[in-house]
């Protein structure tokens, strides 16, 4: 078993040797000779025990194992580059990590987001997004976006918005229902990640869950990719769903029913008192975005 990670001289070389699938060619890009840049591509094989290339007469070739580990390491290669790049070459404060829930990213960031660049063009910023708590617990970002108790990722949390749940369906299922009790006469597609589902419109509409037949998926986009497939029924959690129905063609199911969320989506960050120059732009600028969508200025101190 690999105790710690190796060396970063070992793995550049790796890439260049990779990339170039040359020893030779390699060393001139890095300033080595062929036989520097063989000992230390031998001496990462004997950390991680396995070998990465195949030697040729007048090249070399990735292993099966090598080719699974390049990706990896040109990935990590380049983030540790453009992150120092960004940091320490002249810019660094200009770097904004955000972490946000990927329906929020897709339904809210994603159409929004060019106003940010084109309003602040020297942010960098870099967006990643995830599913569940865990996801999200022990991030490095500036700011996480959240749905659901803000108290479970700790720092301060900026009320966003909420949702409301209301059924969609392929537009062929969606006529063919017209009362409530139409809805337990197909699959009902449910998020298990979620306080808040099918249950809670049943409530609304005091329908039995008894008879509805149900399957879960760990996210709204795959219910919406299943549901226009014509699986069965998804529930859109709108404002934040919009554009994903869309684009599956997904219509409403009776206009009248709908039922509000339990849960809201949060910005969460550690203090706002310390938040960097980028981050605090990127608050303000999603704050204000937001107030505006909703067409009102709600009150929120800023620090």
């Amino acid at each position: 078993m690999v105790s710690r990670i190796p060396s970063l001289n070992w793995l550049r070389v790796f890439e260049a040797a990779a990339r170039t699938q040359s020893f030779a060619r390699a060393g001139a890009q890095l300033n080595m000779s062929a036989a520097a840049v063989s000992q230390q591509v031998k001496a990462l094989e004997g950390h991680l025990g396995v070998a990465l290339f195949e030697r040729r007469a007048h090249s070399v070739v990735l292993t099966e194992k090598g080719r699974a580990y390049l990706p990896g390491v040109q990935q990590s290669l380049l983030m540790l580059e453009t992150t120092t790049a960004g940091l320490f070459g002249g810019g660094g404060e200009q770097i904004v990590y955000v972490r946000s829930i990927l329906l929020f990213a897709q339904g809210v960031l994603a159409p929004a987001l060019g106003g940010f660049m084109s309003a602040h063009p020297g942010v960098d910023l870099r967006l990643s997004t995830g599913n569940d708590v865990a996801d999200f617990q022990g991030s490095v970002a500036d700011l996480q976006i959240v749905f659901g108790n803000p108290a479970l990722f700790g720092g301060q949390a900026d009320d966003l918005m909420g949702e409301r749940l209301y059924p969609v369906a392929h537009p062929d299922l969606a006529a063919t229902i017209a009362r409530p009790e139409d809805l337990l006469a197909y699959r009902l597609i449910d998020v298990s990640a979620h306080r808040a589902g099918w249950l809670r419109l049943f409530e609304t509409l005091r329908l039995s869950p008894a008879a509805g037949q149900f399957l879960f998926v760990d996210n709204t986009v795959m219910a919406a990719a299943l549901a226009a497939e014509g699986v069965g029924l998804a529930l859109a959690r709108a404002p934040a769903s919009d554009s994903l129905m869309a684009r599956h063609g997904l219509v409403r199911c009776m206009a009248e029913v709908e039922a509000a969320g339990l849960e809201r989506y949060h910005l969460v960050c550690e203090d706002r008192a310390r938040l960097r120059k980028p981050a605090r732009l990127f608050r303000s600028w999603l704050l204000d975005y937001l107030g505006a969508e909703r067409d009102q200025a709600p009150s929120r101190a800023r620090k």
